[in-house]
């Protein structure tokens, strides 16, 4: 999953995409407001972090371009402003949810996880659940048939991206910008190598194959 950072604060950015990516996430920074809402208006995410207070165009102008541009991406807007009629404002300009600093990182990372699993009726108690697999976003944890699977890091972030959307075509251009970073070549094959990788896990000793490849479009996963 992909997040981007738009916070001016160097420390507390570093702070937070360290952190995330210990948690196996993708992260971009953006140290501008302006910078922020282009990489938002380019790039897709799947959460973005928005500081309020931001040195050249503030978090609620980022915030409220973004949903004029029908932007739905997931903001959490974080701010020192505590008050209650700062809190309404930041929602009503589209956030959807709002912390305050300081704040605990725990307590970040399950409001991500909190608004990533909105509207998502296979994912409950930050477990996902296609067909016979089971993924715990928690703690990482995988499992077919309750028989525990031992998945590296980007073979769990490629498993999560898929069942986060599951029996829907993803390209392996989604991929890509979901699951590795932006360096990556976009002509290796590095996509297929771990998708194969992940079918010899997930379903080498099945005779029902969740893992499937749609000629010239993608791949998905089914229940």
């Amino acid at each position: 999953m992909k997040i981007l950072v738009i916070e001016d604060e160097k420390g507390i950015a570093n702070f937070i995409s360290e952190g995330l990516q210990l948690e196996n996430y993708l992260v971009d920074l953006a140290y501008l407001g302006q910078d922020g809402l282009d990489k938002a208006l380019i790039n897709e995410y799947d959460l973005i972090i928005l500081d309020l207070m931001l040195p050249d165009i503030s978090g609620l102008k980022v915030c409220r371009e973004l949903r004029e541009n029908n932007a739905s991406v997931p903001v959490l807007m974080l701010t020192a402003k505590n008050t209650t009629e700062d809190k309404i404002t930041g929602l009503d300009t589209g956030a959807d949810d709002y912390l305050t600093k300081p704040f605990d990182f725990d307590e970040l990372l399950a409001r991500i996880r909190a608004l990533l699993r909105r509207g998502q009726s296979n994912i409950a108690d930050n477990i996902i659940k296609v067909g016979p697999v089971k993924l715990n976003t928690k703690t990482h944890e995988v499992n077919r048939s309750n028989k525990k699977l031992t998945l590296t890091n980007k073979e769990y972030k490629l498993l999560e991206y898929l069942m986060r959307r599951p029996d829907e075509v993803i390209s392996r251009h989604q991929i890509l910008e979901h699951v590795w970073e932006t360096d990556t070549d976009p002509f290796s094959n590095t996509v297929e190598v771990h998708i194969r990788y992940l079918r010899q896990k997930i379903d080498k000793n099945y005779s029902k194959k969740l893992i499937k490849t749609i000629r010239g479009a993608g791949y998905k996963i089914s229940h």
